[in-house]
């Protein structure tokens, strides 16, 4: 008997390890796809002959449709199935992902990146709902950093295979080659992952945000969520013209800088975990510290060296605050995943559109360093915000369970 629940626990096991890599190659492109606009930008106001303010809109629009549909998507894989909605999602990115490559003025792109970051909503809050959902709470973190880890992994790689599909071709390519990808990853999930049952019988979007509206703690947590996006996102998205414009490389050389924030994504994901159960008091503090050092860096240094270490903490830093609010958030509302995620990326996402528009202006106000002398101070305010509500949250939880 025991030898049999051994051999269903590793099933299980497989299961659950099959489905995280499957996802975690999803969000690999699919942010990749997203993130590829940071070195991009550069040659493609130069193509259409816009400003980089201008081509920045193109991130906006992808940011807000990501936004305003996470919150329809969330609520129709609670009701449909998780699988089900990844799976039209991730065909849909493709196809606007590709048709971005064809832009041929700045109305058109903006309208290809509005529908891909449309579609992407289906893929990045629902993957973290499934994923959540299929682990328990003690293992819920680390699932969710190896989830995120490669996804911003792919974000900030995208920023070396952007530069240098760009740097030797043409930034159009770019955006071809992931919708391809993503294709590849989506057809391999429709015919891999086994379809999840929904948990709700009916699709009622009103009566589907009732619950989390109500919940003013949750609601507080999100909303310190919409500004990680602003501080991360809205920042993030100039780093490519901040490097070049401190150092005069390529942007070629500028992807491959860039690429040190997805590193520290990938090793945040994967320590956040073992740090929170070593530091326990003070974890969200720390990482708001390390984010607050990075930006401080990014914001007074010209030496390369020193710049790529602050983008890797800083990208550490991100991570390890994310993956602990977002696994915080579905466990205030554990019945209902996809709406949780669904809130808590619409307003990280959000938070990201508004911080790379009011960044834009700030730049051409302030110059671009400017931007990331504020976000440190934002950051460090995160992490005392974040350690104070969630350090209430756990003490209460801990009663219930006395």
């Amino acid at each position: 008997m025991n030898l049999i629940k051994g051999q269903l626990g590793n099933n299980m096991d497989n299961k659950k390890t099959k489905m995280v890599t499957l996802l975690s190659l999803l969000a690999f492109m699919a942010n990749g796809d997203n993130y590829a606009a940071a070195p991009l930008l550069i040659k493609i106001s130069e193509d259409l002959g816009i400003s980089l303010q201008s081509a920045a809109y193109s991130v906006t629009a992808y940011m807000l449709a990501f936004g305003a549909f996470t919150l329809i998507f969330g609520p129709l894989s609670d009701r449909f199935g998780k699988v089900r909605v990844i799976n039209i999602a991730a065909f849909g990115t493709a196809i606007f992902s590709i048709l971005g490559g064809f832009a041929f003025n700045l109305q058109s792109l903006i309208i290809f990146r509005a529908f891909n970051g449309a579609f992407g909503a289906g893929i990045f809050p629902v993957t973290l709902a499934l994923v959540g959902q299929s682990f328990n709470n003690k293992e819920r973190q680390g699932a969710l950093g190896k989830v995120m880890g490669t996804m911003f992994l792919g974000g900030a790689v995208a920023t070396a295979i952007g530069g240098t599909i760009s740097y030797f071709g043409s930034w159009r390519m770019v955006y071809i080659i992931y919708g391809v990808g993503e294709l590849i990853a989506a057809i391999i999930i429709m015919k891999t992952l086994e379809r999840d049952k929904a948990v709700v019988s009916k699709f009622n979007l009103i009566s589907a945000y009732k619950v989390p509206f109500s919940n003013f703690r949750f609601m507080r947590l999100v909303t310190v969520i919409f500004f990680v996006g602003f501080t991360v996102f809205g920042s993030f998205t100039y780093s490519g013209k901040l490097i070049q414009q401190l150092t005069g490389y390529s942007v070629l050389q500028v992807g491959f800088i860039l690429s040190s924030f997805g590193l520290g994504t990938v090793l945040g994901g994967r320590i956040a975990p073992k740090m929170k159960s070593i530091i326990k008091k003070g974890y969200y503090v720390i990482a708001g510290i390390i984010g607050f050092t990075g930006l401080f860096i990014l914001s007074y240094s010209s030496n390369i060296v020193i710049l790529s270490f602050g983008l890797f903490i800083f990208g550490l830093a991100f991570i390890s605050l994310q993956t602990s609010l977002l696994s915080t958030a579905q466990a205030k509302l554990p019945k209902m995943a996809g709406t949780a995620m669904s809130l808590a990326s619409f307003n990280m996402f959000v938070g990201g559109a508004l911080g790379t528009a009011i960044n834009g202006n700030l730049i051409l106000k302030n110059g671009i360093s400017s931007i990331y002398f504020n976000a440190s101070f934002i950051i460090l305010i995160i992490g005392i915000i974040a350690e104070i509500l969630i350090l209430g949250f756990e003490m209460r939880q801990k009663q219930l369970k006395a």
